[in-house]
């Protein structure tokens, strides 16, 4: 057999990969503006997709949107008028930067320790783990 042969022979005994679709949305805040206050009513939901609790989430936000925040039952009060489309973008940011795998582009970490202002992501999908700086 010449190397073609071989070649077109090996690659007939590969087994056949699915192509794997990746249906994960990052989800958009169901906010609304009353007063001085900004209510975000599905936070639950933005934590459960995210494998993150309530509080990591509500800290993050405390930070990027420079205001307080408080938690009222199910839903997150941030004390600042703020509009729907600069928190999306603030989530989507939290998404890629702490659950979304740098190296598999997956939403499948969790995190694997704190330390010295520093967080290590750690993805379950491909193993690969990482430091970023924490929030």
């Amino acid at each position: 057999m010449n190397y073609e042969q071989l070649l077109d022979r090996a690659f007939t005994e590969l087994p056949t990969l699915s192509v794997e679709k990746v249906d994960f949305q990052i989800p958009e805040a169901d906010s609304l503006i009353q007063g001085s206050k900004t209510v975000v009513k599905n936070i639950a939901q933005i934590a459960d997709k995210a494998r993150r609790s309530k509080d990591d989430i509500a800290k993050y936000l405390t930070k990027e949107l420079a205001a307080p925040i408080s938690m009222s039952g199910s839903s997150l009060d941030i004390n600042a008028k703020v509009s729907g489309a600069a928190l999306n973008q603030k989530i989507k940011a939290y998404f890629e930067a702490y659950v979304i795998c740098k190296e598999c582009h997956k939403p499948d970490t969790h995190f694997g320790g704190r330390d010295r202002g520093y967080v290590t992501i750690v993805c379950e999908a491909c193993g690969a783990r990482y430091t970023i700086k924490s929030y």
